[in-house]
């Protein structure tokens, strides 16, 4: 039988360290793997559709903000994977590329605001449509029993270190 890659230095380390556990590795490097590989396999879309991973986020925050499509930039970090930091610097360039604009606040002119264009709605929508349709893709590799599974165990470890609110 054929080792992946994972298994192949699990047996290594095995071999130079027989005094320490290397099992968590069987989990946390295919986790590592698969999520370097999703990733790319996601910013395929992303790219095709003028986008980075981190614009991707922005806009679809701003679209599931619901009519009139907007969020302060706070709102955008606590709503996305971006950080507060990164926020501003996808903004800028969102809002370039004629995506987003901001504007003040309605109750307090110091409190900026940003809002999906026209023409951003449009991008997100068709983007949102094959970003789907590709992680349908991704996921279809496993039977449904096994991805049901997978979510719930995922859930479930991601909620000891993310608790939901």
């Amino acid at each position: 039988m054929e080792l992946d890659r994972v298994a192949r230095i699990q047996a290594e380390w095995a071999r130079e360290r027989p005094d320490l556990d290397v099992t968590p590795q069987g989990v946390i490097g295919r986790l590592h793997r698969l999520a370097a590989v999703l990733t790319e396999q996601l910013a395929v879309v992303y790219r095709r559709h003028g986008l980075g991973e981190g614009e991707f986020d922005v806009l679809a925050a701003l679209r599931r903000a619901g009519a009139p499509y907007e969020r302060a930039p706070g709102e955008l970090a606590q709503h996305t994977m971006v950080t507060t930091g990164a926020i501003t610097k996808r903004i800028d360039r969102l809002e370039r590329d004629g995506l987003v604009t901001r504007r003040p606040g309605q109750d307090d002119a110091r409190r900026r605001v940003v809002a999906l264009t026209e023409a951003g709605k449009q991008v997100i929508d068709q983007a949102f449509t094959e970003h789907m349709a590709n992680e349908r893709r991704l996921l279809d590799a496993l039977d449904a029993d096994d991805a049901g599974r997978l979510e719930q165990i995922l859930t479930t470890w991601l909620a000891r270190f993310e608790p939901p609110r």
